[in-house]
């Protein structure tokens, strides 16, 4: 009984994704194939495919499913593509990019998270993510630099660190906006001349926070 609620769940899912205007058959492949309720602690398991953000430790949250697809839509990732995120969380935008790029570097300050993470990724068999510890307003430059860029927490201002490890017609998506106030989704392409800047929709996303989280 339980087996076939969670496939309605999951097609009521794809097709609620697809009402709200995800049409890239890539992104939507994979949206399909991470299993998201492998990715919330067991008492969310049965929201887990509701189009809603959840908690998850450390104070932090997992996207809602549509504001994943829809960053990961307008990320563009191709199959070649190193793509770099900022805020592993749970790690369920990393194994969605996974699907679709030829390495995900993700960065997490909480090594709980992180650790979390590695461990989900290496169950499933995803074997194209490296997960880092450290402060995610200074990327990886040692790794640097990446086609795509993608940040899952809100900055106030464009972190320069990111835009120097963003490699030339590369494509940055990220959320910009006071903590606690309004914020707006933010698609950056790099260019020879600068950035060139497409604001998005209004979202609203737990804070970027600097440095490596001391506990947790």
């Amino acid at each position: 009984m339980r087996a076939s609620q969670e496939k309605n769940d999951r097609m009521e899912f794809l097709l609620t994704l697809r009402k709200r205007g995800i049409g890239d058959a890539a992104v939507l492949r994979a949206m399909e194939e991470v299993p998201r309720d492998y990715f919330v602690p067991p008492a969310q398991a049965e929201a887990a495919y509701q189009d809603q953000a959840l908690p998850i430790a450390c104070g932090q949250t997992i996207s809602q499913p549509y504001v994943v697809a829809y960053m990961t839509e307008h990320l563009n990732v191709r199959p070649h593509d190193r793509v770099l995120e900022i805020g592993t969380g749970s790690g369920y935008q990393a194994a969605i990019l996974a699907k679709l790029a030829r390495e995900v570097v993700t960065i997490e300050r909480y090594r709980t998270l992180a650790e979390t993470a590695r461990k989900r990724f290496d169950q499933l068999g995803i074997l194209n993510i490296e997960v880092v510890t450290g402060d995610g307003f200074a990327g990886a430059p040692k790794l640097a630099p990446f086609d795509r860029i993608i940040v899952t927490a809100a900055a106030e201002e464009i972190p320069q660190a990111l835009v120097e490890q963003l490699a030339e017609d590369g494509v940055m998506v990220l959320p910009l906006g006071p903590h606690g106030g309004p914020q707006q989704l933010v698609k950056l392409t790099k260019t020879g001349e600068g950035l060139t800047r497409e604001d998005l929709i209004a979202v609203r996303f737990v804070p970027l926070l600097p440095g490596q989280a001391q506990e947790l």
